[in-house]
């Protein structure tokens, strides 16, 4: 992840109340606005806070996404842990198809992942917040291949990103429904293909489809 915000002094003081309300107000204004329409004396009237301070702060509009991103991966929910992994990737797709599908949180991501198209510093924020995000999902999978269940060479973060590119690929691509029935056959396909030894690296993905001796 990137660095703490700098000035950040402790836990519930001025400074974080000044942050989570200037993120707060980037994230509303992004959500009905989009980035290109992002505007950092906007983002001070609608937080409350003087324009110098988020100046100062944040600098430039990318600065201030970036630091979004950054917040929006520390607030994100822990994994699920249900005892299977075809329940564990479930939980990420239908956690994913929610907040895809919420009012705000769906049209922020729009806005985001356009901005990262024609922004690099947007684009390295938004790979930082899916890093994490993937990260924090990745284990379920590993523990599935030490227990057995997958086959040795699986790569965790591959299946992982195999649950939810179906959904965003409905939210950006196709305009698809976007439900729980979708969000469940993602997780089972994502699964199937790795239980197949899609996902396995390298070498050892011969050997996994049985076409090593």
């Amino acid at each position: 992840m990137a660095e703490v915000e700098p000035g950040s002094v402790r836990p519930g003081g001025r400074t974080a109340r000044v942050r989570a309300a200037v993120l707060q107000a980037a994230g509303d204004a992004l959500a009905e606005r989009g980035f290109d329409h992002l505007d950092l004396a906007d983002v001070a009237r609608r937080a409350d806070v003087g324009k110098t301070t988020v100046y100062r702060r944040w600098g430039t509009v990318p600065g201030l996404v970036a630091d979004l991103l950054t917040d929006m991966a520390e607030q994100s929910l822990p994994r699920a842990r249900t005892g299977s992994l075809l329940g564990d990737l479930k939980a990420h797709a239908r956690l994913v198809q929610r907040t895809l599908t919420d009012p705000r949180q769906g049209a922020l991501f729009r806005a985001l992942i356009a901005a990262a198209t024609c922004d690099a510093r947007t684009a390295e924020a938004l790979h930082r917040f899916y890093g994490t995000r993937i990260a924090e999902w990745a284990p379920c999978v590993q523990e599935a291949v030490d227990k057995g269940e997958l086959p040795e060479g699986t790569d965790p973060h591959e299946v992982v990103k195999a649950v939810s590119a179906p959904l965003y690929y409905r939210l950006l691509a196709t305009g698809d429904p976007l439900d729980e029935a979708v969000a469940d056959r993602a997780a089972e396909a994502a699964l199937a293909a790795a239980r197949a030894g899609a996902y396995v690296r390298g070498p050892a993905r011969g050997l996994a489809a049985g076409g090593g001796e």
